[in-house]
């Protein structure tokens, strides 16, 4: 399983090839909810997402073997750029498959990067057969974007940063799909301070970990299209990983709508000066919404900013 020095190997890595991203004050939050609320800004990230730093450190520790013969992921856009990034930068072949659900502008950015993209289906799951395929059939390295150990590490370098930001931390609040992401940073944070308390996000429609969670065991849900659609498919009924240390982990859980992460998008672009994507807005809608409320010092980590710009302009304009 991970272990804490997992992440800190991770760091020596990753820390070479992405930014450090600033962390803010929010005093709008601050006086809404009563504590010092802070943003990390993530969404300021290379390749506009966390997810560049699980991709780095996973290509980074391939075989020879393995690099010669290429890596396949599965992604709803972010995990697909990340890896694209990090494979080019390694000089090594990268193929993503995704749903035609996936919005156009992700799929163009991640060819953008050099890789090829493969639409398949309508859900994450019948992507997933292609990636599956050419696994077995190519040779090439299958690198999920959330249930991968070197994946996991990677992200937990953000807990790092955190950590070194804001000292006295209590609470994070941290988008949650498939877990990659809320268990790196939850073990770097933990491991750091263990009183201190990580909450989940996710959309209310189709949440795949939170209703794995309830059911004690991982478990089908079926997909939904969301405006934080980074966080949308399943966590695999096979999870190896994130399904165990999200609950080990993760001290709890809380939903928001499709209108509160329309809010937090508009909320951080008005109030903050931030562009983010659904995902990226779920944490400060949380607490907007006060889903959960934090006592002491708290971070909402905005993990990305790849939206539809179309779209983001349609969610922010003052409705007549």
């Amino acid at each position: 399983m991970l272990l804490f020095e997992d992440i800190v190997r991770a760091e020596k890595i990753v820390s070479k090839h992405i930014i450090t991203t600033p962390v803010v004050h929010s005093k709008t939050l601050s006086a809404a909810i009563g504590e010092q609320i802070y943003l990390k800004l993530e969404n300021q990230q290379i390749t506009g997402s966390f997810k560049i730093r699980g991709a780095i450190n996973a290509i980074s520790n391939l075989n020879p073997a393995q690099k010669k013969a290429g890596v396949v992921a599965l992604s709803t856009g972010n995990h697909g750029r990340g890896l694209a990034f990090a494979a080019n930068l390694m000089k090594i072949r990268c193929i993503i498959c995704m749903s035609k659900l996936v919005p156009n502008n992700k799929i163009e950015g991640i060819k953008a990067l050099g890789a090829e993209v493969r639409l398949i289906g309508a859900n994450q799951d019948e992507a997933q057969l292609e990636a599956d395929r050419l696994s077995i059939e190519e040779g090439m390295t299958y690198v999920s974007p959330f249930d991968n150990i070197d994946v996991i590490a990677g992200q937990g370098t953000l807990g790092l940063e955190i950590h070194r930001q804001i000292p006295e931390l209590n609470f994070a609040f941290v988008p949650l799909s498939g877990g990659g992401l809320i268990c790196g940073v939850a073990k770097a944070l933990k491991g750091l301070n263990r009183n201190l308390k990580v909450i989940g996000v996710s959309m209310d429609r189709g949440a795949a970990m939170y209703e794995s969670q309830k059911a004690g065991k991982p478990i089908f849900v079926k997909e939904e299209e969301s405006l934080a659609d980074a966080l949308t498919g399943g966590i695999g009924l096979d999870n190896k990983y994130t399904f165990q240390l999200t609950k080990e982990l993760v001290d709890d859980i809380v939903l928001v709508s499709e209108k509160e992460i329309a809010d937090g998008i508009q909320y951080a672009y008005w109030r903050e000066s931030q562009i983010v994507e659904g995902a990226g807005a779920v944490a400060i809608a949380s607490l907007l919404n006060k889903k959960f409320k934090p006592n002491g010092p708290s971070v909402a980590l905005m993990c990305g900013r790849n939206i539809n710009m179309e779209k983001h302009f349609s969610l922010i304009s003052p409705k007549s």
